[in-house]
């Protein structure tokens, strides 16, 4: 029988160049943001005997003569055009109620997916009796915001190609401000698997398809054996994510690799214990400090 044997050992603190200037704009609530009155007061912010104060703990933001501050840890507020991963929670008429971690579960209307075989016709009836054999409770899917409800509920749709039914693969949950937004969320990344970034902090990992079927419209997922070294890849790229989220990193395609590349010398089931952890996340730190300049 294996026993693996770990004794107490004594980490250096390093710290990074710019680091303080990141933890500037961090405050909690009662800090006083700023004395001049000629902001105007945003989301995470209320006037004190007119000091602007934040409310919550977060990182202040500035647009322009407006201050907010954007919690550190929250339930997701989406935008539109947000790219998001979601898991199916009813089906309901003409529509899908799907789980995003946001306040309400989001909307996906009939109306607003590709039809099997990319048919360009109105939804009928039939359409309507056989929406289970389209999604059905319990499935994982990428979409985009495409509305914002009064209420705060996201309209979603999967109208393109990239989104749509997801097949094999791990899903990681994040907290939604680690995830930094980008021009694009679906990467291919060098070492055999891709990635979804969900803006919401849903995070899906899966083998890099050969080709996809346009003829299936989103809705076909391979279930073919996936070969055990990409189920490697995935492990690792997995447990380096979590790494990631334990230190606050953000998390984008380059910050995954980085952390990929710098864990290759541990074992998979090695890379979450808090020394392993810390000496590999301090790596992917100077590459992207490096990079920055």
């Amino acid at each position: 029988m294996a026993v693996d044997m770990r004794l107490p050992a004594i980490l250096k603190q390093i710290s990074l160049s710019g680091s303080k200037g990141a933890a500037a704009s961090l405050v909690v609530p009662g800090d006083v943001i700023t004395t001049d009155t000629g902001f105007m007061r945003g989301h995470g912010t209320y006037l004190d005997e007119e000091k602007l104060t934040a409310s919550v703990a977060g990182e202040v933001e500035r647009v322009n003569k407006l201050i907010c501050v954007r919690p550190l840890k929250t339930r997701y507020n989406g935008e539109v055009g947000d790219v998001v991963v979601g898991r199916i929670a009813e089906v309901q008429q003409k529509r899908w109620k799907v789980e995003t971690s946001s306040r309400l579960d989001s909307v996906l209307l009939l109306s607003s997916v590709n039809l099997p075989g990319g048919e360009l016709r109105r939804r009928s009836a039939e359409d309507e009796l056989s929406m289970r054999d389209y999604l059905q409770e319990g499935d994982l899917i990428s979409a985009e915001v495409q509305a914002v409800f009064s209420d705060g509920a996201l309209s979603l749709h999967t109208r393109s190609l990239k989104y749509g039914k997801l097949g094999q693969g791990v899903l990681v949950q994040v907290s939604p401000s680690l995830v930094k937004r980008q021009k694009t969320h679906f990467h291919n990344l060098p070492c055999g698997a891709s990635i979804i970034l969900g803006n919401n902090g849903y995070i899906w990992l899966h083998p890099t398809p050969m080709q996809q079927d346009e003829e299936a419209g989103g809705y076909y997922t391979s279930t073919e054996p996936v070969a055990l070294s990409d189920r490697e890849v995935i492990s690792r790229l997995r447990n380096c994510i979590l790494a990631l989220a334990a230190h606050k990193v953000m998390l984008f395609d380059t910050s995954v690799l980085y952390c990929y590349e710098s864990s290759l010398s541990h074992q998979i089931k090695d890379i979450l214990k808090p020394e392993v952890t810390e000496e590999v996340v301090l790596q992917t730190r100077h590459r992207l400090a490096d990079q920055e300049g």
